[in-house]
């Protein structure tokens, strides 16, 4: 751990929940709860990796293919400030793979990120490949979606992959239910995926570290929307004792509602001293939400991939910047004039920038929609800190509902 970390543990330790999580298993890993808000579930807190402190909760921007689409490194840095970011182990896998990366000193070093990177473990790609794999009790083979070249992913090979890749924060290998499904299958998926856990622990625990820093694994727990699923999956993930734990197969068509109870159910089990992840969610609203339910972590593709479509995400609700009603309007992309990323840019410039094809207008509207998220979850923190969050929260959900 850097001296700088240290540090900050040492200086955060008065007046702090700490919890140290440390066990044969898995790698020390610290957990500060700062609070958690009176009138809802919310927690704002710290986790502390080797590469540096996350504050909680937070969004972290998607880096796929060890690159946040449209964002250099140095605005990721300056501009977006986000603590950690996400690669994709399927991804890296296929490109550059596994040996370009380990010679490079890891991901960090080969994509110029000195800050902490979460990698999935490819679940995901299991279930959104669905026409082209099939699923045993081993692991997946699938078909590249590059050159359509077989491979086969294990649960131990996910997690070889995720050392070779170097994230701090890695993930089990799971199955990631489509919605709907039917009872039967989502409950077999759920207890494989289980036995995979087995099998990505005792591979972690095999597994010698490959870089100058620890890496720390988190299970998944799955059910699709079955109450009684999630349960026994929360329950069995919980037992495990890792350092933080993650909520899988959600955000894949199942209504809002849906979701959120289902967060509600797990996060009533998963214990209090560990962070938690939904993966995948989701829209400020959703994130705010399940905030509210007590989660810390957050991921997602949707403020990058609407930004290069147009759609920018606001305090007082969304924008088609395509829109015509934009043309001669002067004003600053953000309504509320909190200047997201110090980008001064009006509604008519970004709008004529897409109206011409222009690559910057994407650029300019993913650095919005990216630094609105994180702007977004530290004023929940700020808001959870200050004990008023959830009149926040109500007033900022319904600000958020409309269109401008």
């Amino acid at each position: 751990m850097s001296f700088i970390c240290f540090l900050y543990q040492v200086i955060n330790n008065i007046n702090l929940l700490e919890f140290t999580i440390q066990s044969p298993i898995f790698a020390l890993m610290k957990f500060n709860l700062l609070t958690t808000d009176s009138h809802t579930s919310a927690r704002a807190g710290t986790l502390i990796s080797d590469h540096g402190v996350i504050e909680t909760p937070i969004f972290m921007p998607v880096g796929t293919a060890a690159s946040v689409k449209g964002v250099h490194q140095r605005e990721l840095n300056k501009d977006i400030n986000p603590d950690i970011i996400l690669g994709n182990t399927y991804h890296l896998y296929l490109r550059p793979g596994t040996s370009v990366i380990e010679q490079a000193g890891g991901l960090h070093r080969f994509m110029g990120w000195k800050r902490p990177i979460l990698t999935d473990s490819g679940g995901y790609q299991v279930y959104s490949l669905s026409a082209n794999r099939k699923i045993k009790e081993e692991g997946v083979k699938f078909k590249s979606h590059i050159d359509g070249s077989y491979h086969f992913f294990t649960p131990e090979k996910a997690i070889e992959i995720q050392r070779s890749i170097g994230a701090d924060i890695i993930m089990a290998f799971d199955e990631c239910t489509p919605y709907p499904c039917d009872y039967n299958y989502a409950k077999n998926s759920m207890e494989r995926t289980h036995r995979w856990l087995t099998r990505c622990i005792e591979t972690d625990k095999k597994l010698p570290q490959l870089y100058d820093y620890k890496q720390i694994l988190f299970p998944i727990v799955q059910g699709s929307v079955y109450n009684d699923l999630r349960r026994a999956s929360a329950h069995f993930i919980a037992e495990k004792d890792a350092p933080g734990n993650a909520i899988g197969g959600l955000s894949v068509g199942e209504p809002h509602d849906e979701m959120y109870s289902m967060t509600d159910e797990v996060c009533g089990i998963l214990p209090q001293n560990k962070p938690r992840y939904l993966m995948g969610v989701g829209t400020p609203i959703n994130l705010l939400e399940n905030i509210a339910l007590g989660v810390d972590m957050f991921d997602c593709v949707l403020p990058t991939r609407n930004a290069r479509n147009g759609m920018l995400f606001t305090a007082f609700g969304t924008i088609n910047i395509k829109n015509k009603k934009w043309k001669n309007d002067f004003s600053l992309l953000d309504p509320a004039g909190y200047c997201f990323a110090d980008l001064e840019y009006s509604k008519a410039y970004v709008r004529h920038l897409f109206s011409v094809n222009e690559i910057l207008g994407k650029q300019i509207a993913t650095l919005h929609n990216l630094s609105f998220y994180i702007w977004l979850v530290r004023q929940a923190r700020k808001h959870i800190l200050e004990g008023d969050f959830k009149a926040w929260k109500e007033q900022m959900v319904v600000q958020m509902e409309g269109r401008l």
